[in-house]
């Protein structure tokens, strides 16, 4: 199975797509020029900062300790909300099958 994402960029355009279960949520983004994913997934960049529609935050598991500094420190920057996530931090998976997110302003 591969789960379908809605995602709205920063124009609010809407794109569906589809993501390998297993993989991180930002290489899906990436491949689609959405995101940059920079760091590759260490957490460090913040290039590939979403926000979670529709409660799907349970779904995608906690926040790790580095995605938590990570985003206290993108906050100078631009709007961290309670449903901010970094998506390389989410590993995609079946249960993940109809999530949409927006696309966060990037740095």
């Amino acid at each position: 199975m591969m789960p379908k994402i809605t995602v709205f960029n920063q124009d609010g355009n809407e794109q569906s797509l589809s993501a390998r279960a297993g993989d991180p949520l930002m290489e899906t983004l990436r491949d689609e020029g959405l995101v940059e994913g920079t760091c590759g997934g260490a957490a460090s960049c913040g290039t590939c900062h979403i926000y979670l529609r529709d409660n799907w935050s349970e779904k995608c598991g906690e926040r790790t300790e580095d995605e938590g500094y990570m985003l206290e420190g993108l906050e100078e920057h631009v709007e961290v909300k309670d449903v901010s996530r970094l998506a390389c931090q989410i590993i995609v998976n079946d249960e993940m099958d109809g999530i949409s997110l927006d696309i966060a302003p990037q740095i």
